[in-house]
């Protein structure tokens, strides 16, 4: 049988319902096991001496079992002491059942294999990997590396291990190549046997970091499919989302005209650019799939707006999706403003709504052709019908998850008919990225900040000097400014002993009588979270004490302050979000960036690159070389798969091949290139197209 069919119950040990826990990670089938790469490795390669064991290190190490005991130190743990001669080592676990005791007794040879750590009686591994040998010496160390896989509840490393490697062992023989070597590019190995043997079972722990890099050839061969088969999902995609049927979003633009001669500024040339772009889409007979990215404050709102007043204007519905109630208001307000002098109606459809207004909302929407409606998750819940939605609007995309959006579009199609698609960002991705992730989709751009815009001055301080911010937020505040003070959480917790928002709140009122303080964490309920945000839009606060709640759209010109706790636990895009909060008014910004010391390697560059740049695309460019676009894009909300072992900013040198690859496969091999999408994106192709 074909490995690509075959299922995992095909291998020793998979029964049913070890199936249903391995399906969790998505291995169906053999190939799908040879296909979970590893992120790490471990060696277990050689033996090393208790004596020279280090905290932190990752060693396997053999003795004998010295002394056993279960002791209660807080803690009830079984203690297992052992020794080779070199020194002892504590081997310590808190569950543990009776038959554990009974094996680890006493004068029998272990060799178990963990991380060293300090313990109340020194070293010691906590819950190690162990086998026990009894009057025979133990085997020889693994010839490689061993592998540690993505795992979920109920898979284990150990279970996952050895499925892996029957894999190898049985099936790899099997493994069908499809790409013809006429058509790989020269820098690349053709052998993907090969390839995958290296990954899953490097010899040396130089060839464990090279596969961490990009030099290694195995891991530029795996690396160059699966950017390959991103790609021909991605245009397979775009291709049958423009066989789909979307109305013809046609008007005389008279309302358009309008709508932009009464705004109090006018549009940027990228504004402009943008807005006609989304034009000529809207009146295409198929859906627009359109990513507008802009960076914060670049006006990517009242595009929207003016996407919005087309389709009304064409007689159609609009849905404005937010993933806040905070920035879901917001626009409703900004939307009303501009919309309701040109006579389009703008509805509210939030969680928070009592059931009266929400079935008043539910009734214009069912009834009434042309409005805009504005609204958070509870735009897909049961019991919203749209009449005829032209156009769907969804801000801050990836923090939706795919089958919200999924069920949004869903409520939108009628018979074929599927409404057009306005998705925006203000975390750009750079334009090499943007060509790989979403293929599928067009993009527009925003790369200008609106005239007085002023960039904010950033500056990292240790949270030692945390008087002299305080007294630079009382000068600034008695100068009728107003200013954010910004907490990662909002308790005290155990594990991250960091200043909590509650508790700064009250260190604030009591150090600065005369300003008003106020506070908004996300645990606190819509209805009182927005009379604080209210409050503090219109001057009645001087200092906003917050959670990163306020990351998204919030909008209050006359802040120019902002002081960010703990920045070093914050990602770089977050840190960038939270900075454009502020700089949107008249007045000079400043960012003062606090943390705790001692600073990480990472936490120095992030911190660095905020400091240095206040360019959105800089911001993200550095984030990818960082952290990957998996973590960024957010691998769940985003519909794409999370690369396994390509890395877009490492690999970019193979994105000119895989896109000509990609163009030949299509023409030439349909289903080679199918099998290779099956291959790598298992069960994604679905989310995508949202």
């Amino acid at each position: 049988m074909d490995i690509e069919s075959l299922p995992v119950t095909a291998l020793k040990g998979v029964g049913p319902k070890f199936a249903e826990k391995l399906a969790r990670l998505g291995l169906f089938t053999v190939q799908d096991l040879l296909f979970h790469l590893p992120f790490r490795y471990q060696d277990r390669t050689r033996v090393t001496p208790i004596g020279a064991l280090k905290p932190g290190m990752e060693a396997l190490v053999s003795g004998n079992i010295e002394l056993t005991d279960v002791v209660y130190r807080g803690k009830r743990s079984f203690m297992c002491r052992i020794s080779d001669g070199t020194g002892l080592l504590t081997l310590r676990f808190f569950y543990f059942s009776s038959s554990q005791q009974v094996n680890l007794r006493r004068g029998r040879t272990i060799r178990t294999f963990g991380e060293a750590r300090f313990g109340p009686a020194g070293l010691e591994m906590v819950h190690p990997e162990y086998q026990l040998f009894d009057d025979v010496d133990p085997p020889a160390p693994q010839a490689h590396l061993t592998a540690v896989y993505p795992t979920t509840e109920g898979v284990h490393q150990i279970g996952l291990r050895n499925l892996i490697n029957q894999a190898l062992d049985r099936y790899l023989g099997g493994l069908q190549e499809w790409l013809p070597n006429d058509i790989l590019p020269n820098s690349i190995l053709p052998d993907l046997k090969q390839a995958l043997q290296s990954v899953h079972r490097p010899t040396t722990a130089e060839d464990a970091n090279a596969l961490m890099q990009t030099d290694h050839p195995g891991r530029q061969r795996l690396a160059f499919e699966e950017l390959l088969a991103h790609q021909l999902s991605l245009k397979r995609l775009r291709a049958q989302a423009q066989s789909h049927v979307a109305p013809r979003l046609v008007s005389d633009e008279a309302k358009l005209d309008a709508l932009l001669s009464g705004l109090p500024f006018t549009l940027t040339g990228a504004q402009a650019r943008v807005i006609e772009e989304i034009r000529r889409d809207l009146q295409h007979d198929f859906p627009m799939q359109r990513l507008l990215q802009g960076d914060v404050g670049s006006g990517k709102t009242v595009v929207a707006a003016a996407a919005s007043t087309l389709a009304v204007a064409a007689g159609y519905q609009v849905a404005v999706m937010a993933p806040t109630e905070i920035l879901a208001e917001q626009h409703a307000n900004n939307f009303t403003g501009w919309l309701t002098p040109l006579d389009i109606n703008v509805v509210r459809l939030l969680g928070k709504m009592d059931n009266k207004a929400r079935q008043a909302a539910l009734d214009v929407i069912g009834s009434k052709r042309a409005v805009v409606v504005v609204g958070t998750h509870a735009l897909f819940q049961e019991g919203v019908a749209f009449m005829n939605l032209g156009l769907m609007i969804i801000d801050e995309q990836h923090r939706f998850g795919v089958h919200q959006r999924l069920a949004l579009r869903e409520k939108g199609t009628q018979g074929k008919r599927h409404p057009h698609q306005l998705i925006m960002t203000a975390t750009p991705i750079p334009r090499t990225l943007a060509q790989t992730v979403y293929a599928d989709l067009d993009v527009s751009v925003i790369d200008e900040l609106p005239p007085g815009r002023q960039p904010a001055e950033t500056v990292v301080i240790p949270d030692t000097r945390r008087d002299d911010v305080m007294q630079r937020i009382r000068t600034a505040c008695l100068q009728d400014r107003q200013a954010y003070w910004v907490c990662p959480l909002v308790e005290e917790s155990d594990h991250l002993q960091l200043q909590t928002a509650t508790e700064t709140e009250a260190t604030l009122r009591e150090a600065l009588p005369e300003l008003r303080v106020g506070l908004v964490h996300g645990r606190l309920k819509p209805a009182a979270k927005e009379e604080v945000m209210a409050a503090f839009k219109v001057g009645e606060l001087d200092l906003l004490v917050a959670t990163t709640v306020i990351e998204v759209g919030v909008d209050v010109p006359n802040a120019s302050l902002m002081v960010i706790e703990n920045a070093e636990r914050l990602g770089l895009s977050q840190l960038h979000q939270l900075r454009g909060r502020i700089g949107r008014g008249v007045a000079k910004s400043s960012c003062v960036l606090m943390y705790q010391s001692p600073l990480s390697a990472q936490a120095q560059q992030r911190l660095a690159a905020v400091r240095e740049t206040t360019d959105g695309f800089e911001i993200a460019r550095r984030d990818l070389e960082m952290r990957g676009p998996g973590e960024i894009l957010g691998v769940r909300q985003t519909g794409m798969a999370q690369f396994r072992i390509a890395h877009v900013m490492r690999d970019q040198g193979l994105l000119p091949d895989v896109q000509r690859v990609a163009k030949t496969l299509l023409q030439k091999y349909p289903d080679h290139a199918d099998a290779i999408v099956r291959r790598w994106l298992v069960e994604r192709e679905d989310y995508a197209q949202v």
